[in-house]
């Protein structure tokens, strides 16, 4: 266990072992990903990047509050796709677009902290459904964007890979399941092989409804090229007022019984663990203390529950306004000195930095091995492609998960401009061909360009014989009723 944490990660096969407290609490820092809806639609002229040397808000100085002062270890750095690749969906990453993304990530290392690369995108691109929509992206185009960005943070064993917040409305979850195979394929072959990835569900990726909605069961058979599930995270969110939106001022239930009890049990039975990546709740308004009340008991549950939940990060901060309804943003500089919101302070500092059970919990826990000066995956990708395109790819199960092209590489000389002109016919040869170890997710080549290819031994594997048969109760009287909206926050 030791030799895992100096390199940075706590396995996920280790479960079974409760800690004081979870591994990791933290806090959204939000403003990339603003003009994206939940269509996966983004004006990319209204994003707001935290950062002072882009006209915004000081981001890095609130992580660098959070961390000293709070004693967090965890944020969480929202980005749209479309802003990554400054709208084209099969184009490699924008330089300029993605040095300002990166500046916040090399701020966000230098508190000593892991940060989450959250993909914003709610399983879509302009309203298509990865790797479910004709025309619409593929799963190559998606494993491309993730090999680009894993391949920049190979070496960051502080870099958390967020795959996709909260997809919802997917027609086929098991469909989907293949989606996230084939992005951690594409992340692992590029070297990043320690990194926790996170992998979401369905139904804006909500607790209540991650076993019973399918998500759990088409997730679970993801693995790393090894066959392991090491150090993949099932990525929920869950808030607590009356519809689940985050909306309302007041807050209604702590979900504990009807929700994180019964996923802790499943999560136990599975040998697997999830971390809360969003939850919230209105209560800065000096006349409502239910929030306080509710926010805190779950923080309290998890923390409990330390050996199935890996740990709970709060929406969120960064460019929102003071005056939002979620706010977690500081009201102050860090010239003047910070001064937090109720909630932060008495729920999330109280029961991560000083645990439930009173013990200190240190906000760092490995020191940051960044590559700041690594090629830009802009470059690399335009390098590499015409060598990578020639060399086959190893299948899932390969002892060596680094070093071997990718099987994605054959999409990144398209000259493709658009969803709808990334067809069969525009694209190299090897696209319309199976990849060694590699198929079709609807077994028939025709169709890769609207459905992209699968490790093989995914769609052959049997999930019965893994899952355990846990389901969440049914929601208490005091719960939300609207389930499609009940994990998302409205802006």
């Amino acid at each position: 266990m030791l030799s895992n944490i100096l390199a940075g990660s706590i396995l996920a096969t280790s479960v079974g072992k409760a800690l004081a407290v979870v591994q990791f609490g933290g806090v959204n820092i939000a403003g990339f990903d603003f003009g994206t809806d939940t269509t996966g639609t983004c004006d990319t002229s209204n994003v707001d990047p935290p950062l002072t040397q882009y006209g915004g808000c000081d981001g890095a100085g609130q992580m660098q509050h959070f961390s000293k002062d709070i004693g967090l270890n965890l944020f969480r750095l929202p980005v749209s796709w479309q802003y990554l690749t400054n709208n084209v969906v099969e184009g490699p990453l924008d330089s300029t677009n993605f040095a300002t993304y990166d500046a916040l990530v090399q701020a966000c290392l230098g508190t000593g902290s892991h940060c989450i690369i959250d993909i914003h995108n709610y399983a879509r691109w302009n309203g298509n459904i990865i790797g479910q929509s004709s025309g619409g992206p593929t799963n190559i185009h998606f494993a491309q964007l993730w090999q680009a960005l894993a391949t920049h943070y190979a070496n960051d064993t502080s870099v958390i890979f967020g795959l996709m917040n909260e997809p919802h409305d997917i027609p086929d979850v098991n469909l989907w399941g293949a989606t996230v195979q084939t992005a951690v394929s594409a992340i692992r072959q590029t070297g990043a092989t320690s990194q926790y990835i996170l992998l979401p569900g369905t139904e804006y990726s909500c607790a209540k409804d991650f076993v019973s909605d399918g998500s759990a069961a088409a997730l679970i058979n993801v693995t790393n090229l090894d066959g392991s599930t090491t150090n993949l995270i099932f990525d929920v969110h869950q808030y607590l007022d009356t519809d689940g939106s985050g909306t309302h001022t007041d807050c209604v239930t702590d979900h504990v019984t009807d929700t994180f009890t019964p996923l802790a049990s499943y999560l136990r039975q599975n040998k697997r663990m999830a971390l809360l990546s969003e939850t919230g709740g209105g209560s800065n308004e000096s006349n409502d203390s239910s929030c306080l009340t509710d926010v805190c008991s779950a923080l309290s549950y998890l923390d409990q529950n330390s050996d199935v939940y890996l740990g709970y990060v709060g929406w969120a901060a960064g460019a929102f306004a003071t005056s939002y309804t979620l706010s977690l943003t500081p009201s102050g500089s860090a010239a003047a000195g910070w001064v937090d919101q109720p909630l932060l302070t008495q729920c999330f500092q109280k029961e991560f930095a000083g645990g439930s059970s009173g013990i200190q919990y240190s906000p760092v826990l490995v020191p940051s091995t960044s590559t700041k000066n690594a090629p830009p995956p802009s470059s690399y990708l335009a390098s590499t492609a015409s060598v990578e395109s020639t060399t086959p790819a190893p299948s899932v199960g390969s002892a060596s998960a680094a070093g071997p092209a990718s099987p994605y590489s054959a999409i990144l000389a398209s000259s493709a401009s658009s969803p709808s002109s990334a067809s069969a016919a525009a694209l190299p040869g090897s696209f319309t061909s199976s990849p060694a170890g590699y198929t079709s997710t609807s077994g028939a080549s025709s169709t890769a360009a609207t459905y992209g290819w699968v490790p093989t031994t995914f769609l052959t594997r049997t999930p019965s014989t893994k899952i355990a048969t846990v389901v969440p109760s049914a929601p208490s009287s005091s719960g939300g009723a609207d389930d499609e909206n009940e994990c998302e926050p409205d802006y």
